[in-house]
């Protein structure tokens, strides 16, 4: 079996990553920026700071994050003074990551009172087209809903409907018929149509306290909305020290399912989503379905993307799990790592973690997670 290729690197630097508690014992709770929004099996803060931190990062460089779902590695990019680009194709994920990483729009809880008024005025909200949609949503909830959407979309200011939407799309479950985010159950909630409007109105305060506290400066973020395995790289236009990123495991995590009802309502199609989400496990039950062999592949282009950006001695770093794929365990990190070495990046190092039970939460039952593997790798 070939070896992993020796990154020269200094010492102290291993040394320093290897002294890490990668399993953070005793961390803190999580700030309120990372609480806006619900989001299945988020990366911990922790593990890009720590990164970002620690690494010799080459001076003027970004950092970035070609999966980067609700954006902790750009936020915390942010708070360590970088500038950074992040991609992901769910676009819940992007507008999660696009509010967190932007400045706080002047006025916005006057505008979401006003927003709130109009809806519950709107006698003739426009009807959206979503299948299914009188099992999860009651008639009421559908036409307070659907005003909401209506009058954010006329609200003439681009950032401040991403504000909207977002304050919308976190309290959706919890005003439709589903059990829970982790829960696909129908049941009876007693939800009104006014307290729809109520509750969006408490999802605007809760965004909007935090992102006032934050306290570090807003430096430049861009999100790309598209799938990794198409971009360009023109497309991330700056020269990239350090990649932080967790790929989607194979047939585990299902991202497009935990947003469904969110993209419909505002206005996208999960199933184009579903189509195209690395790992999404409708891929594995198909009659041709995926194999360990489509993610070898899918990884290869993700190293093209990032071989071409990153700059000489800049660095990628992976958190990456096991998946189960009809009845087999697969290790991703050994994928990874072979890949790593046909592009002739060095390991600096190999670290495994213990996944949080509460993390655990959000597993599928199938999903057999219960650890990851951090790797870090060094550009030659």
């Amino acid at each position: 079996m070939s070896k992993d290729v020796t990154a020269n690197t200094d010492p102290g630097v291993r040394h320093s990553l290897e002294s890490i508690d990668w399993n953070f014992t005793g961390r803190e709770k999580g700030q309120d920026i990372e609480t806006i929004h619900p989001y299945p099996a988020k990366f911990i803060g922790e593990i890009p700071r720590t990164l970002i931190t620690n690494l010799p990062i080459p001076t003027n460089t970004a950092v970035l994050d070609p999966f980067c779902g609700s954006g902790t590695a750009l936020t915390e990019s942010q708070k360590q003074g970088f500038s950074s680009v992040g991609i992901d194709l769910n676009p819940i994920a992007c507008l999660i990551s696009r509010v967190k990483t932007s400045p706080l729009v002047g006025g916005f809880e006057r505008l979401a009172v006003k927003i709130a008024n109009a809806a519950r005025e709107n006698r003739d909200p426009h009807r959206w087209k979503i299948p299914n949609v009188d099992h999860w949503f009651e008639a009421e909830i559908q036409e307070a809903i659907a005003a909401l959407v209506q009058e954010i979309r006329m609200c003439g200011n681009e950032e401040a409907e991403d504000l909207l939407s977002l304050a919308l799309s976190s309290i959706l479950v919890r005003v439709s018929n589903q059990d829970s985010d982790t829960r696909y159950a129908a049941v009876k909630k007693h939800i009104t149509k006014g307290k729809v409007f109520d509750l969006f109105l408490a999802a605007c305060g809760k965004i909007k306290k935090a992102l006032a506290q934050r306290n570090w400066t807003l430096h430049s973020t861009r999100v790309i909305e598209g799938d990794t395995l198409k971009i360009d790289p023109a497309q991330v236009g700056l020269p990239i020290g350090i990649v932080v990123t967790s790929p989607p495991y194979p047939n585990a995590y299902e991202y497009w399912l935990y947003h469904k009802y969110r993209m419909w309502w505002l206005g996208h199609d999960p199933l184009s989503v579903k189509s195209q989400e690395i790992g999404a496990r409708a891929h594995f039950f198909k009659r041709d379905h995926h194999t360990e062999g489509h993610f070898w592949d899918q990884m290869r282009r993700v190293f093209v993307l990032i071989d071409s950006v990153l700059v000489p001695s800049g660095f990628a770093c992976f958190v990456i799990g096991r998946s189960r794929i009809h009845g087999r365990i697969v290790d991703n990190s050994h994928i990874i790592r072979k890949i790593a070495r046909e592009r002739e990046m060095g390991l600096i190092g190999r670290f495994e973690r213990v996944i949080s039970e509460k993390r655990k939460s959000f597993n599928l039952s199938h999903a057999n997670i219960k650890t990851e593997t951090i790797l870090v790798f060094q550009k030659g």
